[in-house]
This record gives structure tokens, sequence and C-alpha cells, in this order.
């Protein structure tokens, strides 16, 4: 093995405006071109989850050292994060919304 191959995914919410949507592949592509041992394949919009609006991102760590695979795999996590921030996109995380429908009161 010359290289790991990485497959991750994130959710962000659905309040996203689409023009922020449309910029974060572009985002991510940046964050894992920035490491040199890192080769960006691919990002999209995936899915839309339950409670997220789910990316998929593929990369590759050109050393299949898993020490080092995982310090790249922290630094592009990280930096995700503060993008992520710094551009006003929030994380999803798992919610549910439930709607109480009180009973009409009989008047009479």
């Amino acid at each position: 093995m010359s290289e790991r191959r990485v497959l991750f995914g994130f959710g962000v919410t659905y309040d996203t405006p689409p023009e922020k949507l449309r910029k974060l592949p572009d985002m991510v592509r940046e964050i894992i071109e920035r490491e040199t041992l890192s080769r960006f394949d691919r990002a999209h919009l995936a899915t839309f989850g339950a409670s997220a609006l789910e990316f998929e991102v593929v990369y590759y760590v050109r050393d299949p050292d898993y020490g080092k695979f995982m310090d790249v795999q922290q630094r592009i996590n990280l930096g995700l994060i503060s993008a992520l921030q710094a551009a006003g996109i929030e994380f999803a995380f798992p919610t549910q919304t439930i709607h109480l429908v009180t009973p009409a009161t009989a008047t009479g």
C-alpha cells in the first residue's frame, strides 16, 4: 500500500443558503490541498439527511504510515471546522421537531 484513501462525511444545517452550499466543495478542496501529503479527489453535496444536508469527501494520504495519516486527517478536520465557522456555516447534529396540536375546546 503506497497511500490511504479517506472517505468522510459531514452535515450542515438545512438553513444554510444555497450560495454557501455551492462554495463548500471548493472550501474543502482548498483545505485538503494545503496538505503536502494529501491528494484531493472529490467533495459533493451527496444527500438530504434526516437532520442535515450531507456532504461526502474523498481524498488520499500519500503515505501508508498510520500516524502520518491521522496527523493529516486531524489538520483537515480542524481546518474544516475553522473554515465553516468563518463562513457562518453550522455543522448539523441530530434534531427532531415536534409539532403539538391543542385540541379545540368544546363550547356549549
